[in-house]
């Protein structure tokens, strides 16, 4: 799919991920893991790389997968450990205590903005009748939205309060998109999915999600890796196109959603 439109004679609702696409918080969230896995790693292996390393193990998953998945690939391993860990110990839970501390200490000092051209699109897509849901893997995702002050732009949200409830892996597998699109009570097919981290732009492709919007710089690697994983994907099959934009005032909107009628 070519055209950078999300066409609403085909899509009923459109569901964001929220960092990186709604909340401007992924500088924090890239600090904050560089300010604990650097004091871990001293004297075990090189420092926390900002971009690389943020971008290919921890950014779009859930925190204690980032940590395992970026700890895996420097070939470390350490004991799972609890919440009830101090933060920093050398466990997994512990680092992402720590992580969880220094990410929230940000927030409070810089606060937490939405991105212009997504607050744009949202009043666009429920002005045409297009019904909207956010999604995150963290567990402040909800109290993130909210201090940027886009709540009331959607009609629902799925964060990783309900994930762990509900024991929903998180992104790249599909099923918290899956669970926006059940409290839609819409079909995958006729669903949006708009993301930036390229674990939450494979969860809405192998979804089955009608269209895939991959936003920011990582969009061409993003469509790139969709594209050659959708051969022989039947989820990729089934799903309506990828849309790839720099930035979310270059996606346009076509048609609107018609009201059902009794």
């Amino acid at each position: 799919m070519d055209e950078h439109v999300i066409d609403l004679t085909v899509i009923s609702a459109v569901v964001f991920d929220t960092d990186g696409v709604v909340t401007d918080t992924a500088r924090g969230h890239a600090a904050a893991w560089k300010h604990v896995f650097d004091a871990f790693l001293r004297g075990r292996s090189e420092p926390f790389d900002i971009r690389d390393d943020y971008l290919r193990h921890v950014d779009g998953r859930p925190r204690l997968d980032g940590i395992r998945t970026f700890l895996g690939a420097r070939g470390i391993t350490v004991p799972e450990g609890s919440p009830a860990d101090e933060p920093g110990a050398p466990t997994v839970h512990g680092l992402g205590l720590a992580k969880d501390r220094s990410f929230l200490e940000q927030v409070g000092k810089y606060g937490v903005a939405a991105f212009p051209p997504t607050v744009a699109l949202l009043h666009e897509l429920r002005r045409r009748g297009a019904r909207t849901a956010a999604v995150s893997a963290g567990l402040h995702g909800r109290r993130l939205v909210t201090s940027a002050g886009v709540m009331h732009l959607f009609d629902l949200m799925v964060d990783g309060n309900d994930a762990a409830l509900m024991n929903l892996p998180g992104t790249p597998d599909p099923a918290l998109f899956l669970e926006a699109a059940r409290r839609l009570d819409l079909p995958a097919a006729g669903i949006a999915v708009v993301a930036s981290a390229l674990p939450a732009v494979e969860a809405g492709r192998k979804g089955g999600f009608g269209t895939v919007v991959a936003v920011g710089a990582k969009a061409e690697d993003a469509a790139g890796d969709a594209a050659g994983d959708a051969a022989g994907d039947a989820a990729g099959d089934a799903a309506g196109g990828l849309v790839v934009v720099g930035d979310l005032s270059e996606l346009g909107v076509r048609g609107r959603v018609l009201p059902l009628r009794g």
